[in-house]
């Protein structure tokens, strides 16, 4: 509750970071958009403000803050109150699902992935964009973490525990991607997407659902 309190609290504050890191932000969008398909109908948990879901196609969304999905709704985006772990929708609804950076704030990724697999069909897609904990700016997020209003409470993960997430919760890893070779504060130009992981600081990972 502390962590969705944190984002009701200071949304306009959460809105002020992409205009003041838009280059960050936009490798970002950028990395994670071959990785997303076009078709099919997709959601987006831990939908926040909709920032990625609106540019990248994705029309339902679901977060626990109100606040945030004022935002997304403004964006286009279907909202509907709810947490990872207990996603309100029934079984086998969608073709795809997206979570970016909401990994490190749920309180069971174990439980977020087990429902991803449960409202994906089979052979769905879920895409999930994270700060690598191993990175150099992963670290900094862990060693500043409690100066800051949204990460004090978050758990950052390496690209080799969210790899375990996924496969133990039934799905198949099919690709991976990262960008952000700089801090954020070196962040003035948008960067390439860069295949891989273990060198930047933004990993994007794709598995598809195991029947």
């Amino acid at each position: 509750m502390a962590r969705e309190a944190s984002f009701e609290a200071h949304h306009q504050r959460y809105e002020a970071w992409f205009e003041h890191h838009e280059a960050a932000y936009l490798s970002e969008l950028l990395a994670l958009r071959p990785f997303v398909p076009w078709e099919g109908e997709g959601l987006e948990i831990g939908v926040g403000s909709g920032r990625f879901a609106g540019p990248l196609g994705v029309k339902v969304g679901v977060d626990p803050s109100p606040a945030m999905l004022g935002y997304a709704a403004e964006r286009g985006i279907d909202v509907v109150e709810g947490v990872a772990e207990g996603l309100p929708f029934a079984a086998g609804r969608f073709d795809h699902a997206l979570v970016v950076t909401t990994i490190c704030f749920v309180d069971s990724p174990a439980a977020m992935v087990a429902e991803a697999r449960r409202v994906l069909r089979p052979g769905g897609r879920l895409v999930i964009g994270f700060i690598d904990r191993e990175s150099t700016l992963g670290r900094h997020y862990t060693a500043h973490q409690h100066e800051s209003v949204f990460y004090r409470d978050a758990t950052f993960y390496s690209a080799d525990e969210v790899a375990g997430f996924l496969e133990d919760g039934g799905f198949r890893v099919d690709a991976w991607g990262q960008t952000l070779a700089h801090s954020l504060a070196e962040t003035r130009d948008i960067e390439p997407l860069r295949p891989g992981r273990g060198e930047y600081a933004f990993v994007v990972v794709l598995a598809i659902r195991g029947d």
